[in-house]
């Protein structure tokens, strides 16, 4: 008698076999009514003894009637019990608003899908090898970075354990076995890996992760290589020989190369993240007991949620509060205003810089102009000899323009380099197009909403990106020129390229449009073009049709930017184990460089020549050589977060959603509190209306190794029609005194805000040794509330 299949055996073959199930399965129930997968937050203490678990308790009768009357025992797709108390269930509108009604029931909300933010960067923040930090955190090697995202590949030489100490012995995490996945696969540096599916498969039917034929795995086998990449960007082992076929060749290692990783699937290719799932990696990667969670995801419906309505700052909020460092991408929605997401104070909200490295390609007209470019195609180049130019939005539609799918006319593109529009279609895809009507190059052009922001692209043909300018200029030629022509020559790889950082034009920028009084990002960390380990599963492009399979790839987005950040804090948690995430955020952020390596402002890829602001960088570009010994750091606690979010306006109901624990909100009196009193790193002031004054109030720790130091505060400001004071003016720090508070007071000199917007500046604290702790200051004026 044959063997009985295993489940997830069997819902391997459904992905595979069954890709033309669509998207958006929707589940029916007994009833008739379709169902949605809600997650319900729970009050722990209200399990009756009886029950010998919370998990037993929800799938109970008694659970069940106590919501509505005869309804069947529930079947909970994840029981929460750690970051988050309750459980998510695919149930009826009707069913969950019954649920919510049950009296143990604090918060019930939809599930939601989010999208992933998609060598030299651990050189270029600064790290150097047998000195600074890598030396002295022993590169990480007592730290575990779990990462939320696709999975990992287990055999890439950037997973191995070679030369690694043991495993560390508070390590409580397993591996997950499954199709292409056994157990085996994990090792000294793959501690544990997981993947959660339940929300996934609820959500989308068995089969949405397989349309277009793709292949995934019901495994923490990465199908789709950004959780490969990420995961190697933070932690990866030292590799050799490394490149992307020829391009960025060198040694590859993660920004924490000999820290351990814990790799939790809550994303599946081409089908995105469920909140619930992402809920469950958050809880299981606590209770596994991770130092560092990296999460390079965001989005869901286009709007910030309350916090207490998003699972990403609820399971952050319940790691932070377990001592865990939380990094989470910004968004790749730039350079429009106040696209940053991820906005809760107690995570580190990452946006991406370029490096000193680029990949230039040229294109020379037939004119004899030359106009720079970039790419990362490796096959065979064009000759010199000068090619046929088109673009088809000459004379074609829009979708011709954008070299969308069965857009162009292969008798008119044959032969030809054809102009592309970049618009937000996949940007290797449309060379695909070009490619299958016959086109023998393309060119890239940007639009108004990309800039002259480029970023590298492993394309199946001879093909490069350029800026809105050049773009411009050479669709004017070939719309222009009778018999127009072209050639591209590709130039490999080039250092030293000035000036870097400069903030990715992707890169999401603030203000906070949850709560201005927050800054955010808090930083930008290396996204642009960078080298880590990829998926075998698929092609460099990620496209179904691309046959190549490589050992590394060049990516580019704040899903990038994350994991360096991740990997920063890993280095800092092993070299200041006694160091809260607040503190190493701090660290973080006072030491970030605001000058690149021209000593110049960082500029704004986006608008070449324009300074950049906080709102763009938030603190700056994080380098690690200072943030190792910041000598201050900004402090901040459980109960600071918690008279934060009633400053902000949250119910104490609302909030025990968050920290999953009663908190009652002091009543109010004399001044109004706002979110500007967290003792956060950067201040940001909102004034609601004209002539006004704010104090503030932080509170600096005293971190360095000399106990008995003495500070001095420098303010600079951009105008006039802000002014700025600080008192004390001087802070003394002892042995006995390591804590010193001071108020921070500024004022609008003006009744009516400046015509130039958000003022900004900073603030400096100097002990005159070396240490320089940078906050900067952004003040706004918004409409009376």
């Amino acid at each position: 008698m044959a063997a009985t299949p295993h489940p997830h055996h069997l819902l391997f073959v459904l992905l595979v076999l069954i890709p033309t199930l669509s998207r958006g399965f929707v589940v029916v129930g007994a009833s008739g009514e379709a169902r949605k997968t809600y997650i319900f937050r729970v009050d722990h203490s209200a399990k009756p003894s009886v029950f010998p678990t919370h998990a037993h308790w929800y799938s109970s009768a008694a659970f069940a009637s106590s919501a509505a009357d005869g309804a069947a025992p529930l079947e909970p797709l994840h029981v929460y019990d750690t970051v988050f108390h309750g459980f998510s269930a695919s149930v009826s509108a009707s069913r969950a608003d019954a649920l919510r009604r049950h009296p143990a029931v604090l918060a019930a909300f939809e599930d939601q899908v989010r999208s992933l933010h998609t060598t030299r960067s651990p050189q270029f923040l600064g790290l150097r090898a047998r000195l600074g930090l890598w030396s002295l955190a022993d590169y990480g090697s007592d730290v575990v970075v779990g990462v939320l995202d696709t999975g990992v590949w287990p055999e890439r030489r950037s997973l191995s354990d070679r030369n690694l100490p043991p495993v560390p012995s508070r390590w409580r995490g397993g591996c997950d076995s499954g199709p292409g996945f056994p157990a085996s696969s994990c090792n000294r540096k793959l501690v544990g890996a997981r993947f959660f599916s339940q929300g996934h498969a609820a959500h989308y039917g068995l089969a949405a992760t397989a349309s277009n034929g793709s292949v995934e795995f019901m495994s923490p086998r990465d199908a789709d290589g950004h959780g490969t990449h990420t995961a190697t960007t933070a932690a990866g082992s030292v590799a050799y020989e490394a490149s992307m076929e020829g391009y960025a060749s060198g040694v590859a290692k993660g920004v924490a190369p000999k820290a351990r990783v814990a790799a939790y699937k809550v994303c599946w290719k081409g089908a995105g993240c469920l909140d619930s799932d992402i809920l469950a990696g958050f809880d299981r990667a606590v209770a596994d007991g991770v130092d560092v969670i990296s999460v390079s995801i965001g989005g869901g419906n286009g709007v910030a949620s309350p916090f207490y309505l998003d699972p990403i700052a609820i399971g952050a909020y319940g790691a932070m509060s377990r001592g865990v460092f939380v990094a989470t991408s910004a968004g790749n929605e730039g350079p429009t205003s106040m696209s940053v997401t991820n906005l809760a104070p107690w995570l580190a909200t990452v946006g991406a810089g370029t490096i000193d490295r680029n990949f230039p390609a040229e294109i020379v007209l037939g004119d004899g102009r030359r106009m720079s470019g970039v790419s990362l195609y490796s096959g065979k180049p064009l000759t010199n000899t000068m090619l046929p130019l088109f673009y088809p939005g000459k004379s074609g539609g829009l979708s011709a323009s954008l070299c969308m799918e069965n857009s162009i006319d292969p008798s008119v593109v044959s032969g030809k380099i054809v102009i592309c529009d970049r618009g937000s279609s996949p940007r290797v895809a449309k060379g695909m197009v070009v490619k299958d009507a016959g086109g023998v190059a393309m060119v890239l052009a940007n639009g108004a909403a990309n800039g002259e922001g480029l970023v590298g692209d492993a394309h199946v043909l001879p093909a490069c990106s350029v800026g809105e300018s050049e773009g411009d200029t050479l669709k004017a030629y070939a719309v222009n020129t009778t018999n127009p022509t072209a050639t591209i020559n590709f130039r490999g790889t080039v250092i030293g390229v000035k000036p870097a950082p400069v903030v990715a034009s992707f890169s999401a920028r603030g203000p906070n449009g949850l709560v201005p009084e927050i800054l955010k990002p808090d930083f930008i960390a290396p996204g642009v073009n960078i080298l880590a380990a990829w998926t075998g599963a698929t092609g460099p492009t990620g496209l179904e049709s691309d046959p190549r399979r490589t050992e590394f790839n060049i990516l580019s987005g704040t899903s990038m930017a994350c994991p360096h950040a991740s990997g920063a804090a890993a280095l800092l948690r092993s070299a200041h184990p006694g160091w809260s995430p607040a503190a190493i955020r701090s660290a973080l952020m006072t030491t970030a460089i605001v000058t690149d390596n021209r000593g110049e402002a960082v500029g704004d890829e986006a608008e070449p020549g324009r300074v950049a602001t906080p709102f763009d960088y938030g603190a700056g570009h994080i380098t690690l050589g200072k943030a190792l010994d910041p000598g201050l750091v900004y402090d901040i606690g459980d109960d600071d977060y918690v008279a934060f979010m009633c400053s902000i306006g949250y119910e104490a109901n609302a909030i025990q959603v968050i920290t999953h624990k009663p908190v009652s909100c002091p009543a109010a009196t004399g001044r109004k509190p706002s979110g500007s009193d967290l003792n956060y790193p950067s201040i940001s002031v909102v004034f609601y209306g004209g002539n006004q004054s704010r104090t503030v109030i932080r509170t600096a720790t005293n971190v360095g190794a000399d106990a008995s130091a003495t500070y001095k505060s420098r303010v600079e400001m951009a105008t006039s029609a802000v002014s700025v004071t600080i008192k004390p003016e001087k802070l003394v720090f002892s042995p006995t005194v390591k804590t010193q508070s001071f108020a921070v007071t500024v004022g609008s000199s003006s009744s009516s805000p400046p015509a130039s917007g958000p003022v900004y500046g900073h603030l400096v604290w100097s002990d005159g040794g070396g240490h320089e702790v940078r906050s900067p200051i952004v003040v706004t004026w918004l409409q009376t509330m």
